[in-house]
């Protein structure tokens, strides 16, 4: 292809140095994409519009994409594609006090997102690891998660209205800002976890909820990595909804004692939990009198922060868990597989019975757990691939799914098609076609 029809789109940035593609090929996977035509910062609906017109006249594909940071390959170029960056897209951030709504600009910062809504003494829940440093669209596309999920649930759980650039070049807006819409199916939801497949998505209202006014943070050290597993669905049962739920097991904790930082060498136990709720009520003796009650003899060793800056302290060791990891094993493999709660002890059994060396961390208390592959760089890539196949197939025979909150991209796309209902892949791919017929938007993603 040319280069001059893109030099002449309205109200965009065209960049077209080979230098400055080659950034555009990654993402914060493991994986590389192929150099990119161009990449395109429309900031406008004509730049779009004109965009879709020489896509589809000039036979590429657009691949949508917010800060990078995303984990499974889902904005690193395919063949003969231009990359989408929505970072100079316009639009404000702008808060509904009555309406407990936020609607912003796909190129919204999330932690802007974040923080405009805590300004208002309003609360959005989503917290991806990335959060300081992702782009709020790449979060609806991904369905992000985090640890306020085990609570407060995934990204979806708080889109109300979407607006996305379609096939036929125009911005369409699907859903609106209330929480009761019942004309039909939501295809608000399809853009949600979609990864850009069927459009691409410009901007969102999403509900808010009051600020929690209280928060109670809990370090809870434990001899025995299993005597952490059964503690998710016990405190469910018995009343206990912990906003957070985080863990590190043993190995994680023997390598942040070893090489992190000085605070990451004191942490105490062979096993370690990271408890927060926020609860109206919680930090009250006879909230904590109770959870102590339900946490039995495991509470012997339990940690209470008293004040914002231990808070912060538990935390930063937490969100520098990931980067530590990927700094001490640069050719590791991350993957976010879920079970249920109840069945979090089978899971590990059954690890361990497959022989696979990995390292844990993440989401205890709704079953999203971070398994690593430290030695996938040393690791053949045939067994290596048989290891991450044998890790999903377990995930999904006890009733979890192979991703909980970094999606399929490219880095899953083999497994998903392998393991899915072959039905559900066929009704997905029968949506693509329907939606985008000429497979302009984020091809060879997915499905």
């Amino acid at each position: 292809m040319s280069t001059f029809p893109l030099l002449r789109l309205p109200d965009a940035e065209v960049l077209q140095d080979p230098e400055i593609l080659e950034s555009y090929r990654f993402d914060e996977s493991h994986l590389a994409g192929d150099l990119p035509l161009a990449v395109v910062k429309p900031k406008s609906r004509e730049a779009l519009r004109e965009l879709v017109r020489l896509a589809k006249s000039e036979r590429f594909g657009l691949v949508p994409r917010g800060a990078g940071t995303g984990k499974a390959g889902g904005c690193v170029p395919t063949t003969r594609v231009v990359v989408v960056d929505m970072s100079a897209w316009p639009g404000e951030i702008q808060v509904s006090n009555q309406n407990l709504t936020l609607t912003a600009p796909a190129s919204a910062w999330l932690r802007d997102v974040k923080g405009t809504a805590e300004a208002a003494n309003l609360f959005y829940p989503p917290d991806p690891n990335s959060w300081p440093l992702c782009a709020f669209g790449g979060s609806l596309a991904t369905n992000a998660g985090g640890p306020n999920a085990c609570k407060y649930g995934m990204t979806r759980h708080w889109v109300l209205a979407v607006d996305a650039l379609m096939a036929d070049g125009e911005i369409h807006s699907f859903g609106i800002g209330s929480v009761k819409a019942n004309a039909g199916p939501s295809l608000t939801q399809m853009f949600i976890g979609s990864e850009g497949i069927f459009g691409m998505i410009t901007g969102a209202t999403v509900r808010l909820i009051p600020r929690p006014s209280e928060c109670l943070t809990l370090l809870l050290p434990v001899a025995h990595f299993h005597d952490l597993l059964e503690l998710p669905g016990r405190l469910c049962a018995s009343g206990f909804l912990p906003a957070t739920f985080e863990f590190f097991d043993s190995a994680v904790l023997a390598e942040l004692r070893k090489s992190g930082p000085e605070e990451a060498r004191r942490l105490p136990g062979q096993a370690l939990a990271i408890l927060e709720f926020d609860d109206r009520g919680c930090t009250s003796d006879a909230f904590v009198s109770s959870l102590t009650e339900a946490l039995g003899p495991l509470s012997e060793h339990l940690q209470i922060a008293a004040d914002a800056r231990q808070r912060d302290q538990i935390w930063n060791l937490r969100r520098l868990t990931s980067a530590f990891l990927k700094e001490r094993h640069p050719k590791k493999v991350s993957e976010d597989i879920v079970v249920p709660r109840t069945r979090l002890p089978d899971f590990f059994k059954g690890l361990a019975t497959l022989n696979i060396p990995a390292v844990t961390y993440g989401h205890l208390g709704d079953g999203n757990l971070h398994v690593n592959l430290l030695g996938a760089g040393e690791t053949e890539p045939a067994e290596l691939e048989r290891q991450v196949m044998d890790l999903f197939k377990l995930s999904i025979h006890l009733g979890g799914t192979l991703s909980g909150e970094h999606g399929i991209g490219l880095a899953k796309r083999q497994a998903f098609l392998a393991l899915s209902d072959p039905g559900q892949i066929e009704l997905l791919r029968a949506l693509k076609h329907a939606w985008d017929p000429l497979g302009i938007f984020n091809p060879g993603k997915v499905i």
